[in-house]
């Protein structure tokens, strides 16, 4: 295996316990979008979880969602828990954006609600990739 290799398969980009605690709000879909998956996550906040059920398989799915998101994503100084952290509890802030730099659109987001919460929801289809970017241009 060669130092590449080893770099990429020991990136810990997303947390087993960030995923369960946004579990525990799973009925809203936040651990699937913090996992890199906005289909179901928006699928799991429109049915609750797909009525409970899906929330309570994801229990046992979370390692490996946590695997493929270490995998999918590029580690680096702009730390994906604390941006996950900062747009689950403070998007409408738009801290999370100032937090990656974006200093403009989070004064946006300060003014406006979150873009009237549109840009809230945006970001959380894309904030994995915003903070994967971010990460991939730093190197």
């Amino acid at each position: 295996m060669n130092g590449y290799q080893q770099d990429v398969n020991s990136q810990d980009t997303h947390s087993k316990v960030i995923g369960y605690l946004l579990w525990i709000f799973g009925f809203t879909g936040a651990h699937r979008f913090y996992y890199g998956k906005p289909v179901t996550g928006t699928l799991w906040f429109f049915t609750f979880g797909l009525l409970g059920i899906g929330w309570l398989i994801d229990l046992f799915l979370i390692p490996a969602m946590d695997r493929e998101a270490d995998l999918r994503f590029n580690a680096g100084s702009t730390d994906y828990n604390v941006a996950w952290i900062l747009l689950t509890f403070l998007g409408i802030f738009g801290v999370h954006r100032m937090y990656q730099g974006k200093w403009i659109s989070g004064i946006i987001y300060l003014l406006t609600g979150g873009l009237f919460l549109v840009g809230v929801l945006y970001d959380f289809w894309t904030l994995n990739d915003q903070v994967s970017l971010k990460n991939a241009q730093r190197r």
